[in-house]
Order: C-alpha cells, then structure tokens, then sequence
C-alpha cells in the first residue's frame, strides 16, 4: 500500500512540484501562525482576525475564476510562476515592515489582499496540471499525496514558528515564507508536461465563467457539494481564525499555545487525509463524508468547552481529521461529477464558494467574539452545524444521495 501511495514521485516533475508545495505549506502556516500572534498581541481585538481572514479569502472573487480561464489556456507552470512572484513580494515587503518596526495591521491586510489573490488564482492551474504529470491510474495517489503534504505542512510550520517565535519576531517567519515562495518560483522552471492544443479562440472570460457556473448548477453532484463547502465554510471554518485569541485570550496559553493548538489540527488533519479514504474504500464516500460532517460539528462543541489546553489539543486533533474529510468528501465528489471539458472552471467554483463565505463568517464571528467571547461563538457555531445537518437529513435526503458516485469511468480524486 504504501508503494502503492508513494508511486506517483517516481515521475521527475511531480517530485519537483510536490517537495515545492510541501516546502510553500510549511512557510505558509509559519506566517499564519506569526500573523495571528502578531495581530492578537498588538491589537487585543479579534476583528482584526477576521479582516486578515477576508484580506486573504475574499479576492477569489476574481482570483479563483480568472484562475480557471488561464488554466484552460496559458502556460500553467508560467501561471504559477508568476503567481508565486507576487506572493513572495507579498510576505517579503511584510518582513521588511514588522523587522524596521514599521508594520501597522492595515499594512498586513493590504498585503494579504495581494497573497489571497496570487494564490486563488494558481490553485486551479496546479490542481489541473497534476493529471499531466503521472500515468492516469496514479492520479489518485497524487492527489492524496497533495493533501498529506498539504497538512503535513499545517504540523510542521507552527512546530517551526514556535521555535522562531520563541527565539525571534513574527519578520523572521514572514521571511522564510517569502523564500518558500522563491523555492516554488525556481522548481517550476524544472516542472515539464506534454504540450496542449493550442486554443486559438477569443477570450471571453465572464462568458466561459458563467458558462461553467451554469453547467456546476445543473448537476446536482456539482451543485450540493457547493453549496455544502460554503454553509461549512461559513459556520464552521471561522474556528480556524480563532484560534490565536483562544489560545491567548481565552486558554492563557500564550502564543506557543497558538502554535500547538494549530499543530494538534494539523495532525489530526494528516492521519485523516491518510487513513478516511482507506475506510471509504472499504464503506463507502458517502458513508464518510455524512460521518466527518457529523463528527465536525461534536468536535468543534468539545473544543469550544475544553477548559485547559491538553483537552483543546486533543478536541483540535479530532476536529483536524473531522474536516479534512469533510472537505476532502465534498471536493472528491465535484471532481467525480465535473464534466471534463469545465473541470478547471467547476472547481474554481468550489473554492470561490468557501472563499466568500469563509471569510465573512470569520468577520462575523470575531466581531460576535469580541462582546460575547470566543468560546461562545464557537459553541454555537457547533450547534448550529448539527441541527442543520439533522435537518438535511430528515427533510431533505437527496440532498447527500445527489452526491454519490456518478456511473461513470472517471478516477476518483481526493482533494485538499
């Protein structure tokens, strides 16, 4: 089984991208950690919280969609290039700031306007460049191997932005994730995919967006898991831009408490996208995809009710594999569903979806938190996710029944 997992990085190119994006995961969740520590400690106000949140989301809007055209047309390793251009500009100028005692947080959510939208806008080129790169009976453990990689880099980067932490400011954790971005910018130049057909029709960017939003609307196993990823995004996922005022404000763990809180996500998250799709072999997507949403919602109510870090930790691991596997659950099925000729634009999709409505529900919920308190917030956020769900299932049971597999011969792709 593992030679099985691991196979896919005996191809040249799909090794260069996947040590590249364990690399770029890695400094990211450094600078995550860094940033929230930096907000909460300067600022004491969670708002601030959810506005980096929405700096960072909201430009999908635009990213996300443009992302899906280019992809269908251009380069994409250029694409992605460029893209990781901007975000090393990005997080460079942010060292720069917070090392000469310059950075103010407006400066950090201007900059995260810049990072949201490069990285909205290559995750469609990357994500439909890697059917390219390994045989087509690999692509299921490429992808699985992306989203182990992915929350590797979620343990391993706040692990690293403790200690730097620690010994050094937030600058030092902005820095090195400028330079994973250089790391990305210089692998691509080895990253090689047979040439496409060259597609000498106009651009009509709303046109083939809309068209795409339109065919996604029409196939239910597009549709619901949709409209699913955006009601998680916005009731749930805010837990994630909390977790620096809980650990600081509420837990009094300080900011190392912040760095294991994200950690104990990461792991869990790692040993879901390891071990659930082996279990939905066994059982059935369908079956794991209700029981990870099910278990999302009793998770984030036990963290939302721990009272010491250990059990916040241990409530955080659970939580960690729980929405994984609810992402990964809902993300499979579009890829199942998507027709082929607008999968790039179909996905792009997804993603806007949890773009805009994770970001304002992280708005909305710092701005509660900051007169009722987080760990309040965040229990009625649990709450509210398991009467939905409840409800769904006695009124509307076709709604998860839409989302099985389709008959068709399309491999299964798990996502991040």
């Amino acid at each position: 089984m593992a030679l099985t997992s691991l196979a896919p990085l005996r191809h040249r190119s799909f090794a260069f991208t996947s040590v590249s994006s364990f690399v770029s995961s890695v400094g990211t969740w450094m600078q995550s950690v860094a940033l929230g520590v930096y907000l909460t400690v300067t600022t004491h106000n969670e708002v601030w919280l959810g506005l980096i949140t929405v700096a960072l989301w909201l430009p999908a809007l635009i990213g996300s969609p443009l992302g899906g055209v280019v992809a269908d047309r251009w380069n994409r390793q250029r694409w992605i290039q460029v893209n990781n251009t901007l975000m090393a500009l990005s997080s460079g100028t942010l060292a720069m700031l917070e090392m000469t005692h310059h950075l103010h947080p407006a400066y950090a959510v201007y900059l995260a306007i810049i990072e949201g939208f490069a990285s909205s806008a290559s995750w469609a080129a990357f994500q439909s460049l890697i059917p390219d790169l390994v045989e087509p009976d690999e692509v299921l453990a490429a992808v699985s191997l992306g989203s182990a990689q992915f929350n590797l880099g979620r343990v391993i980067g706040p692990l690293l932005a403790a200690i730097v932490l620690s010994v050094g400011s937030p600058g030092m954790c902005f820095l090195v994730n400028a330079l994973s971005f250089v790391f990305v910018l210089v692998m691509f130049s080895f990253v090689r995919t047979k040439a496409r057909p060259r597609v000498e029709t106009k651009v009509r960017f709303v046109t083939e967006t809309l068209a795409g939003a339109r065919r996604a609307w029409g196939v239910p196993g597009c549709r619901n898991p949709i409209i699913g990823v955006g009601v998680v995004g916005f009731i749930v996922s805010p837990f994630i831009a909390l977790v620096p005022a809980m650990a600081i404000e509420v837990l009094h763990a300080g900011k190392v408490g912040t760095s294991w809180l994200v950690t104990a996500q990461g792991v869990g998250a790692v040993c879901g996208a390891l071990t659930l799709p082996t279990l939905a072999k066994q059982t059935s997507r369908l079956l794991v995809l209700r029981a990870s949403v099910a278990t999302l919602a009793l998770a984030v109510v036990g963290y939302a009710l721990a009272p010491n870090l250990a059990l916040a930790i241990v409530a955080l691991f659970v939580l960690g594999g729980a929405y994984v596997g609810t992402l990964t659950g809902l993300n499979t099925t579009v890829q199942l569903h998507a027709p082929l000729a607008e999968r790039s634009r179909i996905l792009a999709l997804y993603t806007l979806s949890l773009s805009i409505f994770y970001p304002f529900g992280a708005l909305l919920e710092s701005a509660v938190a900051k007169v009722w308190g987080v760990r309040e917030v965040t229990f009625t956020s649990g709450v509210v996710l398991a009467v939905l769900v409840a409800f769904v299932t006695m009124l509307a049971p076709h709604f998860f029944g839409e989302m099985n597999s389709p008959p068709a011969s399309n491999p299964i792709l798990l996502a991040d």
